[in-house]
C-alpha cells in the first residue's frame, strides 16, 4: 500500500501532466487562430472597411455589405465614417429585400444622429420600406400610414433635399390609398344604415384627402347619410362645398337630386365642420332651404 506522500506525489503529477496538456493546446490553438486575433485587434481602416462595403454593395452582395458597414460602425463607433456606415447599412439591407432590419437600422440613425446630412435619406428608406408593402385598400394601411408619416417627414424638415422634391408622387398614392380605404368601410357602414358610423369615414375623407379623387363621393355620401338621420343643414352644407368644387360632377348632381326630393337646395352653413375644412364655401343661389 502506497504511503500518503507517495498518494500525494503521484496526484501532483498527474496534476502538472495535465496542466503541460492544457498549456500545449491553449499554444497551440492561439496559434491558429493568429490571424483571427490579429484582426480583432487590429480592424482595417474605416476609410477601407467603407470602400469594402461599396464594393459588396455595387457587387450586389447586399447582405455582407450591411455586415460589413455594421461592423465598421462597432470597431470605428467614433470615426466619421461611423455615422454615415449606418445609414449605409439600413440602404444595404432595404435593397436586399430585408426591410424590417432597413427600417430598424434607418430608425436608429435617426435617434442618434438627427438632423444631420444623412437624416433625409435614413427617413427615405424608412418610407421606401413602408411604401413597398402597401397592398390596396381592403389591406391594413398601417404600411401606408406609415410611409405617408415619413414622406411629410421629409417635406417639412427637409424640404430641399433630393428626397422630398421626389416625395409628392408617394404622397398621393399613399392618401388615395387611405381614402379608398376609408370609403370602402365608410359605404360598409351606410349599406347597412350605421349612419353616424359612415359619416366619421367620409368625415376623414373629406378632412384629411381633400386632394384624392374620393373626396367627391365622400361629400355626396355625407349627403345622404346626413340626409337619413335628419340633420338637413350638414346635408345642405356638405351639397353646396360639393357643388362649388365640382360643379360638373356626377355625385353633385346626385346630391342635388337627393335634396330637391326633400324640397331642400345646397346652402352655406359656415359654423359646419365641412365649411371650416375648406377654405370657402360659395353662395349658389340655387334655392333657399325648405
Amino acid at each position: 500500500m502506497l504511503s500518503v506522500k507517495h498518494q500525494i506525489d503521484a496526484g501532483c503529477g498527474k496534476a502538472i501532466r495535465a496542466l503541460s496538456l492544457i498549456v500545449v493546446l491553449a499554444l497551440a490553438g492561439c496559434a491558429s487562430s493568429s490571424v483571427d486575433l490579429t484582426g480583432a485587434l487590429n480592424p482595417d481602416a474605416p476609410s477601407k472597411m467603407l470602400a469594402d462595403g461599396d464594393a459588396l454593395m455595387a457587387a450586389g452582395k447586399f447582405e455582407d455589405a450591411a455586415k460589413k458597414f455594421e461592423m465598421l460602425d462597432r470597431e470605428h463607433p467614433y470615426s466619421p465614417e461611423a455615422r454615415r456606415a449606418i445609414v449605409l447599412s439600413s440602404y444595404a439591407y432595404y435593397r436586399g429585400g430585408k426591410s424590417p432590419e432597413a427600417i430598424a437600422t434607418a430608425e436608429r440613425y435617426i435617434a442618434l444622429h438627427p438632423g444631420t446630412k444623412e437624416a433625409p435619406l435614413a427617413h427615405h428608406i424608412i418610407a421606401s420600406a413602408y411604401f413597398d408593402e402597401i397592398k390596396g385598400p381592403n389591406r391594413d394601411q398601417t404600411p401606408a400610414r406609415k410611409a405617408l408619416e415619413q414622406l411629410k417627414t421629409l417635406k417639412t424638415r427637409y424640404p430641399e433635399s433630393e428626397y422630398a422634391v421626389n416625395a409628392d408622387n408617394r404622397i398621393r398614392v399613399a392618401e388615395d390609398n387611405l381614402a379608398a380605404a376609408e370609403m370602402e368601410v365608410g359605404r360598409y357602414y351606410l349599406e347597412r344604415k350605421n349612419y353616424v358610423a359612415a359619416i366619421n369615414r367620409f368625415k376623414t375623407v373629406v378632412s384629411d384627402f381633400q386632394t384624392t379623387a374620393h373626396v367627391e363621393e365622400a361629400l355626396a355620401r355625407l349627403v345622404e347619410a346626413y340626409m337619413a338621420l335628419g340633420i338637413t343643414k350638414e346635408a345642405q352644407n356638405a351639397a353646396a362645398v360639393l357643388g362649388h368644387n365640382f360643379p360638373d360632377s356626377k355625385w353633385y348632381r346626385d346630391s342635388y337630386a337627393l335634396l330637391q326630393s326633400g324640397g331642400l337646395a345646397p346652402r352655406e352653413d359656415g359654423d359646419s365642420w365641412i365649411s371650416k375644412a375648406w377654405k370657402s364655401v360659395p353662395k349658389f343661389g340655387l334655392g333657399s332651404a325648405g
